[in-house]
């Protein structure tokens, strides 16, 4: 039962009961006095003394009452009006003129807020709760029973406080937004947009959460009308216009709408994992979690435009992915894939079987969508309606899935490609750019696909040319069509050369010749396909580390020629020289060879080499004993001339001309004539004078039948080298003497007199005297020797005498005969004495001045006169004397002592000495023959003449 109170005791009754939170009391109040306690009033006692705090499902139902005017439940509960009773009426009114009781208007609301008091009250308790008590969680108990009481309270529950409590309270609750409710709701839309997904996608397991943010804050967020038709967005926003969006005015349908797609679009060269998440989670504004707060829909208009602008964004994003992988490019596949599902486009195949089919894509590609002046939409304004290559069209999904299987394709082989690379591949057209990448991605599946499979490079050609024409082969296109492909400007003949290079360097060998050479529809015409198969096998060789054509690079360089016998025959010029290369190449692998310090020989030394016939030096110089071995030297200089490699650069014939006979034939005398002369030296620096002396008369005295070529500065050289060799300690002694003197002095000058008389034949004019200086040296030598011979021989005569003269017969050990006998001997011996008594006297004869030409020839000739003895020692220098001379005069010497009748029997007295006697006037006449043809001639002498059977 309530007592009858004034209307100022009611209401200060009322306001206590609101204070204390006595929902019951107060009920019970304003159902006995209805007309007093207005609805506005009682709202706003509510509002103004209602403790915050206060959990909302117990004051809900009194506002519902209130709010329909009805308390059936408050008939049987006693008011206590204690606290009013006592108080003066004057005073009651004085306090209540004092409230000051909160107004329940607000600017923000809708008109309709207004003149509805109890939605006005339930936005400005909600925005009090919030504010004083932090309490956000409370106040969809408050507002959802009033849920359908006013749009107004929807789109504040739904848009406003299902967002924010979201996202303090539930999906970020350790990193809040530091706004009030009320706070929020009046923030620019830019602003409350990144502040709603500032979190999204941060922190582990964030990116599973993405499409949660995009439902469950943005979704809601853009139902409220006021996101919409405004000529622009909140006053106080300093955020940068839309990227894409530049030109365009900052008034656009849904500014909230358009920072989101910025924040899309940002996240896919930022974060791009963050950003293809968000396109395969969420499938645009329709795709709305209201959390049970009913349904808010879209108009058409509004439906329309935010699914066009999400797929336009959503293509953006797949040319900003910035990382060349295959997830990122898997990533931006689902997204292509997601707008042509979403926008109802022609379905996609899956990328592993576009991958493996690699389907025609280029009649489906327009020549204005590729064409160059597009390639500027892939990095500025991406999402504007004026960019053909992100407007959701079969095209444009279309082109770009072309752009996505081709930076697939080259990545996947080792070539990391984004989207956009591909795309300024394609539309720029730039050969250079486009050749480089050719080179790149062949490069790299040689050196990391499986090398040994056929079906990997079956598979990675068909990639290849598929990249150049997207399938444009297998399509029915125009053929005066524009070409398509990131490989369009790439003539086809390069792409085969190259793909086959690479499959020769991978020892495809049998896979090449079926497609190059045996199949029908041969892809390289066969000139092409020769180059490019001596071009590969060169390149093996030059690559080689080992000179042996049985393994590593030289064996690949004999493999790629003959795996084409069909192209390169074995008859043919190019054959024939790369055989004669690698012949070379390998006999060089049987010596130790190294011609920079610490670096051993490689075979494309041999073949760049500008003198490959010095490195046959470096192998003599390098390897002891090699010089012995000069047939094999001389094999390995002839295969050098067949290469080719001993022609000037200037001269070079290309690979596939045979070289004309007489230029081989004049490069072939010419290297062997040159080796020849580097085995005398070699010979001469180990000491081994026999074996130089060998080459020089059995290989040099030869080549004086035959011109000597202005380039040969070698073999004249080589002998006078040999005949300027003294015998040391470590000289090697002959290992037979044959008819040469016993005497090894006499023997080894007797040979450095003809290698001087060889190197006078071969040599030039200008180097004569040089040779006739040695000459006369050697002979004055061979004299003094010869006499200290001689004298040897006189000395031991004597002595035989005088021990005959006292000792009798058996005075000297091994003597037999009689003294007759004796002194015969000795009579005989003192009259082929080769020097006269003076001369014999002379110990050592002094060294005289150089003589001239003249001086010499006459010399030689008297000395050649008055050494009859002297003469017996130069048996050999007989056919040394035809060598020398070159003449009819020597050959008819070499023929009088070669065919001189022998008597049947000969008696040991005077039959001996005459003999003796007329085999040196045959010795004397060969020695002049000598001189005179070969150093007469200098000076004009006529040869000398000869009768046939003259002894």
């Amino acid at each position: 039962m309530v007592l009858v109170l004034s209307p100022a005791k009611l209401v200060l009754l009322a306001v206590h009961f609101a204070a204390q939170a006595d929902v019951a009391s107060l009920a019970a109040l304003a159902a006995h006095h209805a007309t007093i306690l207005r609805k506005d009033l009682l709202l706003r006692i509510l509002l103004t003394y209602l403790p915050e705090t206060l959990p909302s499902a117990q004051y809900v139902g009194f506002i519902q009452r209130l709010e329909s005017g009805t308390f059936p439940d408050t008939a049987s509960h006693d008011v206590d009006c204690s606290v009013v009773e006592s108080i003066p009426e004057e005073e009651a009114a004085r306090k209540v003129r004092k409230l000051r009781l909160l107004s329940l208007a607000l600017n923000e609301a809708a008109g309709e807020s207004i003149e509805d008091v109890v939605t006005a009250f339930l936005l400005r308790r909600s925005y009090k709760v919030d504010e004083e008590a932090g309490l956000l969680d409370e106040l969809p108990g408050l507002l959802m029973p009033f849920l359908d009481h006013s749009p107004c309270i929807r789109t504040m529950l739904v848009s406003t406080l299902l967002p924010l409590l979201r996202r303090n309270c539930e999906y970020y609750p350790q990193n809040p937004v530091a706004y009030t409710l009320q706070g929020f709701q009046q923030l620019p839309d830019r602003v409350a947009v990144n502040l709603l997904l500032s979190q999204t996608g941060i922190g582990e397991g964030g990116l599973s959460l993405v499409g949660r943010d995009l439902k469950g804050l943005i979704g809601p967020w853009l139902l409220d009308e006021r996101r919409w038709n405004r000529e622009k967005h909140s006053p106080g926003s300093t955020e940068d216009p839309t990227p894409g969006n530049e030109n365009e005015k900052d008034d656009g349908v849904c500014p909230g709408w358009d920072e989101l797609l910025r924040w899309l679009t940002t996240q896919a060269w930022r974060n791009w994992r963050v950003a293809v998440n968000a396109i395969q989670q969420w499938n645009g504004p329709t795709d709305v979690d209201l959390g049970g707060c009913g349904v808010m829909e879209l108009s058409d208009s509004q439906r329309d435009h935010l699914e066009q602008s999400y797929a336009r964004a959503a293509l953006a994003c797949a040319y900003l992915l910035p990382e060349a992988s295959l997830e990122a490019l898997d990533g931006a596949y689902s997204i292509i894939a997601k707008v042509s599902n979403m926008k109802g486009l022609e379905p996609l195949s899956p990328l592993a079987s576009a991958l493996a089919l690699l389907p025609p894509l280029t009649e489906q590609i327009s020549e204005d969508i590729a064409s160059v002046r597009n390639a500027n939409y892939m990095r500025s304004d991406l999402i504007s309606t004026s960019n053909v290559l992100t407007t959701p069209t079969n095209t444009s999904t279309t082109f770009l899935q072309a752009l996505i299987l081709s930076a697939h394709i080259l990545t996947k082989a080792g070539c990391p490609c984004t989207v956009r690379r591909a795309g300024e591949l394609a539309m720029l057209k730039d050969e250079r750019e486009q050749t480089a990448e050719v080179t790149k991605l062949i490069h790299a599946l040689s050196n990391n696909g499986p090398k040994t499979e056929d079906k990997f490079w079956i598979k990675a050609r068909n990639e290849i040319l598929w990249l150049s024409d997207w399938g444009g082969e297998d399509s029915w296109a125009q053929a005066d069509a524009a070409p398509q492909g990131i490989f369009s400007q790439v003539e086809r003949d390069f792409l085969e050369g190259e793909i086959l290079k690479a499959l020769l360097a991978n020892t495809r060998y049998t896979l090449a010749r079926s497609i190059y050479e045996d199949a029908a529809d041969r892809p390289l015409d066969k000139d092409v396909l020769q180059e490019i198969v001596y071009a590969t096998a060169m390149t093996a060789y030059d690559n080689a580390s080992n000179p042996n054509r049985t393994r590593g690079g030289v064996k690949r360089c004999d493999d790629i020629i003959k795996a084409f016998p069909k192209t390169i025959e074995k008859t043919s010029p190019v054959a024939k020289r790369i055989e004669a290369l690698l012949q070379a190449t390998h006999a060089l692998s049987d010596y130790r060879l190294v011609l920079k310090q610490g670096e051993p020989f490689t075979p494309v030394v041999l073949r760049v080499h500008t003198d490959p016939i010095s490195i046959i030096g470096k192998v003599l110089g390098q390897n002891p004993k090699s010089y012995t071995q000069i047939q094999t030297l001389l094999d390995i200089g002839a295969r050098m001339v067949a290469a080719g490699l001993t022609l000037p650069a200037r001269d070079k014939i290309p690979y596939h001309s045979p070289i004309p006979p007489e230029e081989e034939a004049t490069q072939r005398s010419a290297a062997e004539r040159r080796i020849t002369a580097m085995c005398i030296d070699a010979a001469l620096t180990e000491d081994d004078f026999e074996t130089a002396y060998s080459y020089v008369v059995n290989r040099l005295s030869p080549l004086s039948a035959t011109p000597l070529p202005a380039t040969d500065d070698y073999s004249w050289k080589a002998a006078l080298q040999a005949g300027k060799y003294r015998r040391t300690a470590r000289t090697l002694r002959p290992t037979h003497v044959g008819t040469g003197s016993a005497n090894p002095d006499v023997r080894h000058l007797e040979q450095r007199i003809e290698c001087l008389a060889t190197a006078l034949r071969i040599a030039p004019s200008p180097t004569l005297q040089e040779i006739i200086n040695a000459f006369r040296r050697a002979e004055e030598e061979l004299d003094a020797a010869l006499l200290a011979e001689q004298q040897q021989e006189e000395e031991w005569d004597t002595r035989g005498d005088s021990m005959r003269s006292s000792g009798g017969v058996g005075g000297m050990p091994g003597a037999f005969g009689t003294s007759k006998q004796s002194s015969s001997l000795s009579a005989s011996t003192a009259s082929s004495s080769p020097l006269p008594s003076s001369r014999r006297q002379k110990a050592a004869p002094a060294e005289e001045a150089p003589m001239s030409l003249f001086d010499l020839s006459r010399a030689s000739v008297l000395s050649a006169q008055r050494n009859f003895s002297a003469l017996s020692g130069l048996q050999r220098t007989a056919g040394f004397g035809g060598r020398l001379s070159g003449g009819d005069g020597s050959g008819s010497a070499r023929s009088s002592l070669e065919q001189q009748p022998q008597s049947p029997t000969s008696a040991s007295g005077g039959e001996d000495t005459n003999k003796r006697v007329r085999k040196r006037d045959q010795l004397r006449e060969a020695a002049m023959g000598t001189l005179v043809s070969g150093v007469g001639w200098l000076v004009g002498a006529p040869p000398p003449t000869h009768t046939a059977g003259r002894e």
